[in-house]
């Protein structure tokens, strides 16, 4: 009997009347803590405001009571990114960036303190007992995501993970020249278009090309780099990628462009390359490196630039803490960026960056930062993909598609509000004593535009 009588009762917390009422109380509470301008919808199709003064047209949807069951069995960030993933959590109303604006919310401590936790937990037993719907996310990449302290690294793996999603799917949100790194906004009202551009020639100013010097670009994306340093500075210009839809892509552009002569390409890995250059580039393959592998790196740059040749060294970084050992610590919206989209992503913070330069001996000349030019960057990138959503869906599916959006989007926010940094960083080798041989000022890198 008693066992009956704890099925009906089990029974009667799992019925749907119950859990949308605890749902509703508890969103309700909560609601008078955040003041989200959005509101939530419930499987039922009724809604709950989350705050004061909504935006009609904003809300969240929850798929069903099983959501919110494995939500509260497994609270983690991870857990989210797949419900949202594949449809269990979405949001209606405008892309992810309008959205972000709207309903971001006060996250201080001394609001959640006034959480009545009695109250969320009562609620919540009719969700944890709840089936979840069997949906589960399968997309992730298939070995070890964080390659943190592997030497060599499994670099190809990474790469063709990331960038081999097919050059059409890029289109969709890069500029035409498909810079896939910081634009440089000399305005922040400034196209997409125009701050790649000026960022191209940007790199170029600070590397200080001249006519017939020998310039490498280490993981050279899709040659944008490559061919504006020919066309416009008069280089012999060279890249290497390791993928292959790269690859294939920039040698059908030096073709189309008439730059046989002056700009080659390989798909091979920098670290087996000969030969000296005048000037060497890294424009967002620097994460890829792995901080366990600096010393193979700086060591192989340094072997293959002449004395005084410069290295513009332009990656993503995160902010140093107190100790090493806290700054080891991974955070989850790192893990699952690098499960989900950048597998082998490993970030340092720009101190260590210098130190390890002059530890291997190059003179760092200057250090800039870009943050909030690739906060506008990803926020754009974000809306140009949102904006073509049902061609995306058909290249890579609704699941990736939404890991994409959410990716792009997270990256805004974490270089708006700063626990992300990019920085550019110029050196030059310095194999003797003496003058660094560089201009007296950054007069030249501001002229008027060619």
């Amino acid at each position: 009997m008693e066992m009956v009588e704890m099925l009906r009762f089990l029974s009667f917390l799992s019925s749907e009347p119950k859990q949308l009422a605890a749902a509703r109380t508890v969103l309700e509470h909560v609601a008078e803590l955040i003041n989200a301008r959005v509101s939530l919808r419930l499987w039922d199709g009724s809604f709950v405001p989350l705050g004061r003064d909504v935006d009609p047209e904003l809300f969240v949807s929850i798929r069903g009571p099983g959501v919110i069951g494995l939500l509260l069995r497994w609270p983690t960030l991870d857990n989210l990114l797949r419900q949202y993933a594949t449809g269990g959590v979405d949001c209606h109303g405008g892309d992810l960036m309008k959205f972000g604006d709207v309903a971001r919310i006060d996250r201080s401590r001394s609001r959640f303190k006034r959480l009545k936790k009695g109250l969320l937990l009562r609620n919540a037993l009719p969700f944890l007992i709840a089936p979840s719907d069997g949906v589960s996310a399968k997309y992730a990449f298939a070995g070890d995501e964080i390659g943190r302290g592997q030497v060599p690294r499994a670099n190809r793996d990474y790469i063709q993970f990331h960038y081999d999603l097919g050059n059409d799917f890029y289109q969709l949100f890069l500029d035409p020249e498909m810079q896939y790194s910081c634009g440089y906004f000399t305005d922040w009202n400034n196209s997409l278009e125009q701050a790649q551009k000026d960022k191209l020639e940007m790199i170029c100013r600070k590397l200080r090309l001249k006519p017939g010097e020998r310039m490498l670009d280490i993981g050279c994306g899709w040659g944008g780099l490559i061919c504006h340093a020919a066309l416009h500075f008069g280089v012999q210009a060279h890249g290497v990628t390791l993928s292959q839809t790269q690859f294939d892509f920039t040698t059908e552009k030096v073709r189309r462009l008439g730059l046989e002569n002056r700009v080659t390409v390989e798909l091979r890995d920098y670290t087996t390359l000969e030969g000296t250059y005048d000037k060497i580039s890294n424009i967002g393959m620097y994460e890829h490196v792995g901080i366990a592998n600096y010393p193979t790196y700086f060591r192989k740059i340094y072997s293959l630039l002449r004395d005084r040749g410069i290295l513009l060294n332009h990656g993503i970084t995160r902010r140093a803490k107190h100790n090493k050992r806290r700054f080891a610590k991974m955070r989850p919206e790192h893990r699952i960026i690098a499960k989900y989209i950048f597998p082998g992503r490993e970030l340092d913070h720009i101190g260590h960056t210098c130190e390890s330069l002059e530890a291997f001996n190059f003179e760092v000349h200057d250090v800039e930062n870009w943050r909030e030019h690739y906060a506008q960057t990803t926020r754009v990138w974000c809306q140009g993909l949102a904006a073509r959503k049902e061609e995306g869906i058909a290249m890579v599916g609704p699941e990736r598609y939404r890991l994409w959006l959410a990716y792009l989007a997270g990256v805004s926010f974490g270089f708006k509000d700063g626990s992300l940094r990019i920085f550019q960083v110029v050196a030059s080798k310095r194999a003797a004593r003496g003058p660094a041989a560089l201009p007296p000022t950054r007069a030249d890198l501001y002229r008027s535009s060619r």
